[in-house]
């Protein structure tokens, strides 16, 4: 049996409450799957949708009461991994319970990551997050605010957040000993809330968001997990994608994995992440080796009958 850390996509949780309270049903069943055979589970997980209606609900209330300030990003972030966490635990504890699995406690783990204020993402904001504003209430957002505000595809414009590199995962040792111990840990959500150092012991949020699947990468690497799973919309990874001479992929190596990235072969913040994330891992130490594939086939794709498996 593995000790795996599984990194949830957006379709595994919904885009609104009412959905994500039905997601997490059936994603609870998937890795419900993974527990029953006796796997260790640790759960990391995107919070896109969620931290956006989060992020427009204390934007609304910033408009109705002047005396609001704007709320940091990195609160909103802590907010999201709450509430994504209070609807997965119970599906999975409800799930556990129905199959009679009842030594297996669920927690989740508001999780801080420390990212370097140094990181050049700092310099070029990419990650764009929140509603579509018109030109001129972006303006008065950024005078207001002095949030960062760009155009986003010709839809209206976002604020736009820099998206640094993982160093560290704050709450790790808790995590460990939780994981150890034989809890159900979700961790980590939406990439961890981005922290930096300000002095010895202070740590400040940082308006940022962290890739949840580079975050799930390091956050195996650092509990030494077997295996990475990293669930999306897709049951296994693709060259020349929607092309005429698509290929899926069976299995890869770290070193073709990159070469594939290296050559446009994925979708930056699709893709291209999660194979780059699935490759680091599976570098890092000899036997390690991660798994793309969709949620309910993450039982199949261990025993090696679908998805991509990456491994040296």
């Amino acid at each position: 049996m593995y000790k795996i850390v599984i990194a949830l996509g957006g379709n595994a949780l919904g885009t609104t409450l009412p959905e994500q309270a039905n997601a997490v049903k059936i994603t609870a069943r998937a890795i419900v799957d993974l527990i029953e055979d006796g796997n260790q589970v640790v759960i990391a997980h995107g919070n896109g949708p969620q931290v956006g209606i989060i992020n427009n609900a204390m934007l609304a209330l910033m408009h109705e009461d002047p005396s609001q300030g704007s709320t940091p990003l990195s609160v909103c972030g802590a907010m999201s991994q709450a509430y994504i966490g209070y609807d997965l635990q119970n599906a999975l504890r409800e799930e556990m319970l129905d199959r009679g699995i009842i030594n297996k406690p669920v927690v989740t783990m508001v999780t801080q990551v420390e990212v370097d204020p140094l990181d050049p993402a700092f310099q070029t904001p990419s990650k764009p997050i929140g509603k579509f504003l018109s030109r001129e209430e972006a303006a008065a957002m950024a005078e207001k605010t002095g949030f960062l505000y760009r155009e986003d595809a010709g839809r209206g414009w976002r604020r736009y957040v820099a998206s640094p590199k993982p160093k560290h995962i704050i709450e790790l040792g808790a995590i460990r000993q939780l994981s150890n111990d034989g809890h159900i840990v979700i961790c980590c959500g939406g990439g961890g809330i981005p922290v930096f150092r300000t002095d010895k012991n202070h740590l400040k949020g940082a308006a940022a968001v962290i890739d949840k699947d580079f975050a799930a990468e390091l956050l195996a690497e650092q509990l030494d997990a077997d295996l990475l799973i990293i669930l999306t919309a897709v049951e296994q990874v693709a060259i020349h994608f929607r092309k005429e001479n698509e290929t899926w992929l069976s299995s890869l190596t770290p070193e073709e994995a990159e070469r594939y990235a290296a050559d446009g072969e994925f979708a930056p913040g699709s893709m291209l992440p999660k194979v780059q994330a699935a490759a680091k891992f599976a570098a890092s130490k000899p036997g390690r080796k991660s798994l793309i594939t969709l949620l309910e086939k993450a039982r199949d794709g261990i025993a090696g009958k679908t998805g991509t498996i990456i491994s040296q």
